[in-house]
């Protein structure tokens, strides 16, 4: 355990929300207008509460898809895909300071190229878009999306990603807690065996099955339907969360999300629709909707989740044809690291 690192939790005071945006030399190409318009209703959405910074191929055509709005910054980066929780940077406080810390992304264990993305974070720190921190790279594969924390040193993780094969296969677990307790600031870990989404190509990251809340609080989604494929798994997972404890001792508030209706693909394939996958930004909580007779429900209990945060569903249903949703495009950083407003294009 590194006690000069901390691992700020997202529901603390955030600077700006890092998206990067699609463009047809991504998978996006056959959907591009309709993804790009959903990027847009999440980019004006947090921009009502804090910066928004946008990664973009061409300026100019995202700037396009964009009428005037405060608080929205471009800049102009190769990229392969859009999902930055991933290929952003992660932030921790290092004596005090913001360290903004630059892992592998290696396309989930080597399924996509990602070599462009995995750029990004270092090549938005030469452009001078960050300040008050510094950069520290890594040779180590991880991604954002696998990694929920308390901001006082717990992390909640799955086996089945942190341990995957063509990440880090070369580490056993307790070589990774060690890692994430140096480099992290992990007091303790806590680690879900089950769980899974169809659909899914990150082997399973926890911000699309359960999330912390609030230090006693984690949001998880529920499987009630014997007759559904992800039944067995969730039950499993949620007994699992049952018997975990808070850093005082106690058990976990759970509280159950409930989970969509089946989502298909034009192939029939099944797609990794999941309320879990919301961002917690400075007054708010972006959640995303599908469209199917849950939302509101999930919305309503999102709501008792975060009583004094506005509740905004974003219909994220574009978002699983490609196996995502709006977690995972989207990076905040905290309060502590500065946008360097004076180099980057405003949407003004």
């Amino acid at each position: 355990m590194n006690q000069n690192i901390r691992f700020p939790a997202e529901w603390e005071k955030q600077s700006f929300l890092q998206l990067t945006f699609p463009h047809a030399n991504s998978d996006w190409n056959y959907l591009l207008d309709k993804v790009s318009q959903c990027f847009v209703e999440i980019a004006l959405a947090a921009s009502r509460f804090q910066d928004v910074l946008v990664v973009c191929d061409d300026i100019q055509r995202v700037k396009s898809y964009f009428q005037t709005s405060e608080n929205i910054w471009f800049v102009q980066v190769e990229s392969n895909d859009t999902w930055a929780r991933d290929h952003g940077g992660i932030t921790v406080i290092e004596n005090g300071r913001a360290v903004v810390h630059d892992y592998i992304f290696n396309g989930w264990g080597k399924k996509f190229e990602a070599g462009l993305d995995n750029q990004i974070t270092k090549k938005l720190f030469e452009k001078g878009v960050f300040e008050n921190s510094s950069l520290k790279s890594f040779d180590f594969v991880l991604e954002g999306g696998s990694l929920e924390r308390d901001g006082k040193g717990t992390i909640l993780t799955t086996a089945e990603c942190l341990l995957s094969k063509n990440r880090n296969e070369q580490f056993s677990q307790e070589e990774i807690e060690k890692y994430l307790e140096k480099n992290l600031g992990a007091k303790r870990i806590l680690w879900l065996n089950s769980g899974y989404l169809a659909g899914d190509d990150t082997d399973s990251h926890i911000d699309t099955l359960a999330r912390f809340c609030d230090e006693k609080t984690i949001a998880f989604v529920g499987c009630n339907n014997p007759d559904d494929e992800h039944f067995q798994a969730l039950q499993q997972m949620k007994k699992e969360l049952l018997q975990f404890c808070n850093r005082e001792g106690q058990p976990y508030r759970l509280t159950e999300l409930p989970f969509p209706d089946a989502c298909f693909d034009g192939e029939g394939n099944r797609l990794p629709a999941t309320y879990a996958n919301f961002t917690i930004i400075n007054g708010a909580v972006l959640v995303p909707i599908y469209g199917v007779q849950q939302d509101e429900a999930a919305l309503k209990i999102l709501q008792q989740c975060f009583p004094e945060k506005e509740i905004i569903g974003i219909n994220c249903r574009v978002l699983i044809e490609q196996h995502g949703s709006l977690h995972c495009v989207t990076m905040q950083y905290p309060e502590s690291v500065g946008l360097n407003k004076k180099i980057l294009q405003y949407n003004g």
